[in-house]
């Protein structure tokens, strides 16, 4: 779900959203073109969708589909403990943009 198919169906939501130059691993590969974004769900904290454009997007797309999939909040990728150094380590990044 895009951030404007949420806002018509008048969900209750907040975006997350972190540039690529944020993420320790692009900044170690000198990719940090592109950004990581997430629409949440301001109640359930459920992930309504995601757009990741940068190098190695599908595979850090993929980690939030799962997570979609099994119904995890936010919160789950928030803490959660990625492998290092991997792209993937940005969504920690990403979803605690929601706490400031």
């Amino acid at each position: 779900m895009t951030e404007a198919e949420a806002r018509r169906q008048g969900r209750n939501i907040r975006v997350a959203k972190l540039p690529m130059t944020a993420v320790t691993r692009a900044l170690e590969t000198g990719e940090t073109r592109g950004f990581m974004k997430a629409i949440v769900d301001t109640e359930t904290r459920q992930i309504l969708g995601c757009t990741i454009l940068s190098i190695e997007g599908g595979e850090i797309m993929t980690i939030i589909q799962v997570a979609m999939m099994g119904k995890l909040p936010s919160t789950a990728l928030r803490d959660g403990v990625f492998t290092h150094p991997t792209p993937a380590e940005g969504l920690n990044a990403l979803f605690l943009t929601l706490d400031s």
